[in-house]
């Protein structure tokens, strides 16, 4: 994999000031966006932009076409058996709500239990919150060793259990979750289960057909897509007895002043007019990365991840969380002494984009006894050479502050 090549199909590169370099680590917040994805999109606004599903007149035939083409690409990239199982929301944060209210509010009831990890973005935690105190179940948690590790798994499944939300891979630590485990688990009392794989699937990719899980969300634009679109892959028969999360165009099949009925999955679940160009870029994205080969896309962030591991730990004061064992492609770490922001904003000096702050995840930050942590993470365009750039930028930022 010549990431030379890859950096070419990513304009943002050319386009920064020539008199420092460009060294983008936030990919677990947001990936750039190649050039093929970017003309996908346009060519949606120059040449066919009008409603899907709703037009007979040609250049809306050619946008319905061209937004179910993107669901189908979408669907194989993640191995669902039937793409009318994959709806279009407008990330991961929707996919998850869609679930709670739509699925939730109807089958969960006083001390039922919600089980999720203590390692939760806030989108798999907040929504879990609101259902909870709606219905009156209860809310539990898997917690997590100092090493960013689930601990004692089984412990926390019984008769009560009747949902498993959780975290494919920490976007705090970068753990790989054991899927199979957890989700064996699950079964074994009847629960409903979703996996969170916005931070995994976009670098490790997903096989839903060969693992035993209800639900899948992730987000377009942490894998080279537009913002503003997302999936939930859902159970066709979980799917069917589900109510509608939003009310209003096309996802009916009759409506008159006293009822309305639904229309089929996915369009259910996508009211009103969707995020057409963007799920049309999504649907490029996928096909961007499996030209690639996700396999190589994982295998070479691998490699940066235990290069950047070494060379961190070789520097003086900087405090990493979470093992070095099955990690994906992000490192979170501090300086002694030194504030993440300041740590963010000198690195910035030198052309470097880290994220500083809580990451979603106050709870981590919580039980780390910390406020903030500065967070790395690669994608398929970074190099050896962005490490030691960054590993550079660090020292120099030790020296000035300290």
């Amino acid at each position: 994999m010549d990431v030379n090549i890859i950096k070419n199909d990513f304009p943002i590169f050319a386009n920064q000031s020539k008199e420092k370099p460009f060294i983008y680590l936030d990919n677990a917040a947001t990936s750039q966006t190649p050039t093929q994805v970017i003309n996908s999109v346009n060519e949606y606004y120059y040449n066919y932009n009008s409603n899907v599903h709703r037009s007979i007149y040609s250049i809306g035939d050619k946008a319905t076409e061209a937004y179910e083409k993107a669901r189908r690409q979408i669907s194989r990239f993640i191995g669902a058996k039937d793409s009318h199982t994959v709806i279009f929301t407008k990330g991961t944060t929707e996919s998850i709500n869609l679930i709670a209210y739509a699925w939730g509010l109807k089958n969960l009831k006083a001390n039922d239990e919600i089980l999720l990890t203590e390692m939760e973005h806030h989108s798999n935690l907040v929504p879990w919150q609101i259902i909870a105190k709606l219905t009156g179940a209860n809310l539990k948690f898997i917690p997590f060793t100092k090493d960013g590790n689930l601990l004692d798994i089984e412990k926390y499944f019984n008769k009560n259990t009747k949902i498993v939300s959780f975290i494919h891979q920490s976007n705090v630590f970068g753990t790989i979750n054991d899927v199979e485990k957890i989700l064996d688990h699950a079964k074994s009392v009847g629960a409903i289960t979703f996996l969170d794989g916005a931070q995994s699937i976009p670098h490790l990719g997903i096989d839903i057909s060969s693992i035993d899980c209800d639900f899948v969300g992730f987000s377009g634009h942490k894998m080279l897509g537009p913002t503003g679109v997302g999936v939930l892959c859902g159970r066709n028969e979980i799917l069917n007895e589900m109510e509608p999360f939003l009310g209003g165009g096309e996802m009916i099949q009759s409506v008159n002043l006293e009822k309305s009925s639904w229309n089929q999955i996915p369009w259910k679940f996508e009211a009103g007019t969707p995020n057409i160009a963007q799920a049309i870029g999504l649907g490029s994205a996928v096909k961007y990365i499996s030209n690639i080969g996700i396999q190589k896309i994982k295998d070479h962030e691998s490699t940066l991840t235990n290069y950047a591991l070494k060379q961190l730990a070789e520097i003086d004061k900087i405090i990493i969380y979470g093992s070095p064992k099955n990690r994906g492609g992000l490192i979170t770490f501090n300086i002694d002494g030194i504030h993440p922001h300041d740590v963010a904003q000198l690195l910035d000096e030198d052309g470097i984009a880290v994220r500083a702050g809580h990451h979603c995840a106050q709870p981590i930050m919580n039980k780390l006894n910390v406020s903030a942590t500065v967070r790395i993470s690669f994608y398929l365009y970074n190099d050896i050479n962005d490490i030691d750039s960054l590993a550079e930028s660090l020292l120099k930022t030790i020296k000035f502050m300290t």
